[in-house]
């Protein structure tokens, strides 16, 4: 998520660099030492925890579990949105897994490995680099891996809206229209290609399936009604038609559209889950399911406004939310999570949040773009019970909901993901620091407040960063629809920059956030200076960086190495020909912090589009291909994992009579292939493990 994302339009994820001391804004004792729970190549599957879930009432148990169902069930839908043949890929590799017996032993590790790749990145493209990966084993392999397992039984039932593929020739016919999408390196190389190639533009040459045959210059003329959950199409006629992501309503007054049966299923776990919530937080499952059904974003407003207000201990999300996968920052991708508060923690994130208006004040940007009401948000510390679709378990903080209107009314929801945040702390290790360090001193502050300052980032970074700053009444609106694709990474790197700005506060000493503050502080701009080298190990291949939030990450320190000299700078070494990057003068860094903040913050407020495309252009987006492989060639002796796949935890009900929820219990699966294969199975009973 991506490291950091928020409000008021995103989700954040930080995979954390440094594993170090005991987290300062949480004094749990770390998940079991199984968190590692399979390494496949460079990608790690590690096991989120959920403790807290034994303090749950019956009630609230029941309440999860149904919620949780919902989320499964809208999980497929990310598989089709990022690429049109995902879906009936995922149905392929499920039933093989499924009905494995007889398989070359060898092909069948390949197939498994990448299966397993395939779900942790909801598809065969890099879910952080948007870049696809290919398969070890050939077209022959896996046509003859399908046939046997046809002959196990496999494809002989539906799998959602996919038909039963009953005879060898179907599965053969079906293999051979897959053939490009799976083995093809050049066949939709990208899922958002912010920077194409070949005289397409950024819609044209994506994969993902929010635009069917249509260019941007098409949409410049076309008005959605829709902008959020519909696929824009372009007919025969040449005329633009939007596919409405919805499931009809009972009455058949609206008509089903993309995604129903998914939508459906999500909407009859809902309305099981709305008989076991509170009163308030029935009301926003009440316009959620009205939003599923007809696909009307007033119903999706009337969700959030309701929804932001309500501090349910089980909580959730489940929607169209975030836009990053688009190019043009307008189409929302399925996710959802349930979560359940955190109660030691969450009281250390209200501090911030109670004192919203004196960080405002503090802000280096102009009087005429600060706010001077606040409306306190929710903020609150949770484990997560399940996370799918578009979500991914190195999102460890969010700030919802997106839409203007609400938050500038109602305020926003702020989450701490501390189930994610541990599971990635324990399985990162501390080699990197040694590694990447530009000296024995920053080894020696990572290790005492490296957790400390990250776990502060995160706090201000959602609680004060995403809902500060005020808009010029040309963008009221906001700003989004002005800044077009630069959107995500502005608002993550203003929400970034404010936590380091407002790290020096004597402030946080006041509020008890911090201990010993310049160490920390230094340990937080340390990291900022740091991560625009480390974050290439992420990118193995080109020279240019395509995720929102490792484009703000570069932005951020090549701006202010560039515009403050003596601040920040990188070097080789001439004992091994490493290079590194440190931060030379800590208060020249801020002076750069405090540049470029305001200078976001100008740009937000006013919609100006050419300047924001200018300064990302120029700091975000381009770096030495050559240092890249010196990156990768470290991080690979060092044998770490450079991306991470998260399993949920498991929750199993047993049911009266009337079908009422007795019984719900947690357990942790251990095995993506039991974890997803049984996901599969909500739609395609043959696939149960």
């Amino acid at each position: 998520m991506k490291p950091f994302n928020s409000a008021p339009f995103f989700s954040l994820l930080l995979v954390l660099m440094l594993a170090v001391a005991t987290p300062a804004l949480s004094q749990k004792n770390k998940a079991a030492s199984d968190v590692l729970v399979e390494r496949v190549g460079d990608t790690a599957f590690i096991q989120v925890r959920a403790p807290s879930f034994q303090t749950l009432s019956p009630r609230q148990q029941a309440l999860a579990y149904w919620l949780t169902q919902a989320s499964i069930a809208i999980d497929p839908i990310i598989y089709d949105q990022l690429s049109a043949y995902g879906l009936r890929q995922k149905r392929v590799l499920e039933e093989i897994m499924a009905h494995a017996k007889g398989i070359d032993p060898a092909a069948k590790a390949q197939i498994a490995e990448f299966a397993k790749l395939f779900w942790a990145n909801r598809g065969n493209h890099n879910d952080l680099t948007s870049q696809k990966f290919l398969p070890a084993f050939t077209f022959e392999q896996l046509e003859k891996a399908a046939l046997i397992a046809q002959q196990n039984g496999a494809f002989r039932t539906a799998y959602a809206d996919l038909p039963p593929l009953r005879k060898p020739s179907d599965v053969t016919r079906e293999l051979e229209s897959l053939r490009a999408s799976i083995f093809d390196p050049a066949f939709e190389p990208m899922i958002t290609a912010k920077s194409p190639a070949g005289g397409k533009d950024t819609i044209q040459a994506s994969s993902n399936t929010f635009y069917e045959g249509v260019s941007l210059d098409d949409l410049k003329r076309f008005q959605e009604k829709y902008p959020l959950n519909s696929r824009v199409v372009k007919a025969a006629d040449s005329k633009l038609t939007e596919l409405v992501y919805r499931a009809g309503t009972p009455d058949g007054k609206v008509l089903p559209g993309l995604y129903a049966t998914f939508l459906k299923r999500a909407n009859d776990c809902f309305e099981k889950a709305r008989g076991y919530a509170e009163p308030q937080q029935a009301e926003a499952i009440d316009h959620l399911i009205r939003y599923y059904q007809t696909g009307e974003y007033a119903e999706w407003v009337a969700f959030g406004t309701v929804w932001v207000q309500n501090d349910a201990t089980v909580d959730f999300d489940n929607g169209f939310i975030e836009v990053y996968r688009d190019a043009r920052g307008a189409k929302g991708s399925s996710q959802s999570f349930v979560t359940i508060t955190d109660k030691p923690v969450t009281p250390a994130m209200k501090k911030l949040a109670e004192n919203a208006g004196y960080f405002e004040e503090k802000a280096p940007w102009d009087a005429k773009y600060k706010l001077t009401s606040f409306k306190l948000p929710v903020v609150k510390a949770v484990e997560t019970v399940v996370e799918t679709g578009d979500f991914s378990v190195t999102t460890i903080g969010d700030n919802l909901p997106n839409e203007n209107e609400i938050h500038e009314k109602y305020g926003s929801k702020n989450f701490l993901f501390m189930g994610s945040k541990r599971a990635l702390e324990e399985a990162s290790g501390k080699a990197a620091e040694a590694e990447f360090a530009a000296d024995a001193a920053e080894v020696e502050r990572a290790e005492k407040y490296g957790t400390e300052a990250s776990d502060l980032l995160v706090a201000m970074h959602e609680v004060i960063g995403h809902g500060s700053g005020k808009l010029s009444d040309r963008v009221s609106g906001g700003a989004q629809t002005f800044l077009k694709e630069y959107f995500s990474t502005l608002e993550e790197g203003r929400a970034d920059l404010i936590a380091l700005w407002n790290v020096w506060d004597p402030k946080l000493k006041e509020l008890g956030l911090i201990s010993n503050q310049e160490e920390v502080a230094k340990a937080m701009y340390d990291n900022a200076a740091q991560v625009a080298l480390n974050q290439l190990r992420r990118i193995p291949h080109g020279d240019t960086i395509e995720e929102d939030h490792e484009r703000d990450r570069q932005l951020v320190a090549h701006y202010i190495a560039d515009k403050v000299p003596g601040s920040i700078e990188q070097f080789t070494r001439n004992d091994n020909a490493k290079t590194y990057v440190r931060v030379v003068d800590y208060q020249k860094m801020r002076k750069g912090v405090g540049m470029l903040l305001a200078e976001l913050m100008r740009i937000k407020a006013e919609g100006d589009y050419d300047a924001i495309k200018a300064l990302v252009d120029k700091y975000g987006v381009h770096f030495d291909p050559g240092l890249r492989d010196q990156v990768l060639a470290r991080y690979q002796k060092l044998n770490l994992p450079t991306y991470f796949a998260g399993m949920n935890a498991h929750l199993s009900a047993s049911f009266g009579k009337n079908g009422e929820v007795e019984k719900v219990e947690i357990n942790y699966l251990q095995d993506p292939v039991r974890q997803y294969l049984g996901y599969g199975a909500m739609y395609d009973k043959n696939l149960a493990p």
